[in-house]
């Protein structure tokens, strides 16, 4: 079969857990978007990190992370042919510094996770090279939006998901190439339009009706959709429109003999979703950052323009031949169960390496003891294997057992795609960790909220608005939360209460 092919290709055997296990496991390890509030063990100064302060794991700031004023060789063993080695892995883990956050090439952007060149960006996790957003997941090359989800080489663009070369575009999905539309779905090349479904090059329609130029303009003032009660009135009028028409069985565009969904201008991509401009891939998700991937498998997260990439988790920026590994990235090759390691090659069970080569658990070797010594280790782990905690067998060829993850369970997108309660975490072999206690003095209710974008006042921004949810949604409600200036100023300015 290809699968079996592939395997003998990139020379590991074949997996012994399913392709959804599989998935399921990698993405325990990603925390895409929690941040804690924890001290430097570096500094000693108050940092966000993605790793909470009981998290088993040593933490530095990003800016003393990436000096020479510490040495991860120093960290460096022995194998140890007593021992598993995903044991010995676990310990090296816990002992070398790991960055606070996974950021590279970031201006003004504090608050961002898993990101690369963001500018004057808040709360924007999973993508690249956006400037001035806020509140947004899997967004790439993108400037001024704001609550959008996998969002590609678009602008001003708000409450939108899987849309690409796009401007001005509220309340849609799944559109591209369009331009000055709101509430719209599965539609291309198309502006000015208005809770259209399913259109290519039109302009001037609403609900599918086309309309002159003058007709909708006066239509859309009508909508008052800088009123929040209007607005929500509209939302459930466009979700019951949207209703009426059958669903294609893909979402995506331009594809060649693909499978899975929101894929788009890929080829050869099967049993995958969330992927952009790649090709022969097979068991991945979220494999966005362009120039796409290539020649995958049982990869989750990031992309720019990586090859023979099987089983890792948050590795990109033109990596090559990386096995097993999370967060191995800007042109690392032929590296195997590491973690955090940048512009290597030739790692095995390594942990933040940067610029290094021929390295086994951060000790340095020659390039002829490397391979010896490589191989010897792959036939002890197959001799003397990894067993979690539920008895699960650990040997070479699986990815990092998800009991060593340094997050919880409900932290990471595990949780997110497979989602499960606490006791069923506890039962699966899952770490968990409860919710910490925040007592926000609300100042402002949301009911209290002017109905119209219009009557906010400038001194909204000094407010703590209570969430409407409050609490109750089971979604990981923060319960509060703040409105910024710049935030308000691009409401204003697209009439969006």
């Amino acid at each position: 079969s290809a699968d079996q092919e592939f395997y003998k290709k990139i020379s590991v055997p074949p997996p012994t857990f399913c392709w959804l296990c599989r998935a399921q496991r990698r993405m325990a390890w990603r925390n895409e978007r929690f941040l804690f509030k924890r001290k430097s063990d570096s500094t000693g100064k108050d940092i966000f990190s993605a790793f909470a302060p009981d998290s088993p794991v040593i933490v530095y700031e990003k800016e003393v992370w990436l000096t020479d004023v510490w040495d991860p060789m120093d960290y460096g063993q022995e194998a140890d042919f007593v021992k598993s080695f995903l044991e010995q892995f676990k310990e090296l883990l816990h002992s070398v510094p790991l960055k606070n956050r996974n950021v590279v090439y970031d201006l003004n952007s504090e608050y961002v996770n898993n990101f690369t060149n963001p500018k004057n960006c808040y709360l924007v996790f999973n993508g690249q090279g956006a400037e001035d957003c806020m509140y947004a997941n899997g967004l790439g090359l993108s400037k001024a939006c704001i609550d959008v989800s996998h969002v590609s080489k678009s602008e001003r663009c708000y409450e939108s998901f899987w849309i690409s070369s796009c401007r001005n575009v509220i309340f849609s999905s799944q559109c591209e190439s369009s331009y000055d539309i709101a509430f719209c779905k599965d539609c291309v090349g198309v502006n000015n339009c208005f809770g259209c479904v399913g259109l290519r090059k039109k302009q001037y329609c609403i609900f599918n009706e086309q309309f002159t130029k003058e007709e909708y303009l006066q239509k859309i003032a009508e909508f008052n959709l800088g009123s929040h009660e209007a607005l929500q009135a509209m939302r459930k009028r466009v979700v019951e429109f949207w209703l009426k028409f059958p669903n294609r069985y893909i979402n995506g565009l331009q594809n060649t003999d693909v499978s899975g969904n929101y894929i788009s201008h890929s080829r050869n991509v099967r049993e995958s979703f969330l992927v952009r401009e790649s090709e022969n891939l097979r068991y991945c998700q979220y494999v966005q950052e362009l120039p796409g991937s290539k020649d995958c498998y049982d990869y989750t997260a990031w992309g720019a323009g990586n090859e023979q990439i099987y089983e890792c988790s948050a590795c990109g920026l033109g990596t090559n031949n990386i096995k097993f590994c999370y967060n191995v990235q800007e042109e690392s090759r032929d590296c195997e169960y590491s973690y955090m390691c940048e512009g290597s090659s030739n790692l095995f069970g390594c942990v933040g390496l940067r610029k290094k080569q021929y390295c086994i658990l951060n000790k340095q070797y020659s390039k002829e003891e490397y391979f010896e010594l490589v191989e010897k280790i792959k036939s002890h782990m197959d001799t003397v294997p990894y067993i979690d905690a539920k008895g699960r067998v650990y040997k070479y060829g699986e990815f990092f057992p998800a009991e060593l993850s340094p997050s919880a369970y409900n932290e990471t997108l595990a949780q997110e795609n497979f989602p499960i309660t606490k006791e069923q975490a506890r039962e699966s072999g899952f770490s968990w960790r409860d919710a910490a206690q925040r007592n926000y003095k609300i100042t402002k209710p949301a009911v209290e909220l002017p109905d119209g974008i219009k009557d906010v006042p400038d001194s909204v921004t000094t407010e703590i608005i209570g969430c409407e949810h409050g609490g109750t949604c089971n979604d990981q409600c923060t319960l509060a939360f703040r409105v910024l200036a710049d935030e308000l100023a691009f409401y204003r300015s697209m009439n969006l209460p």
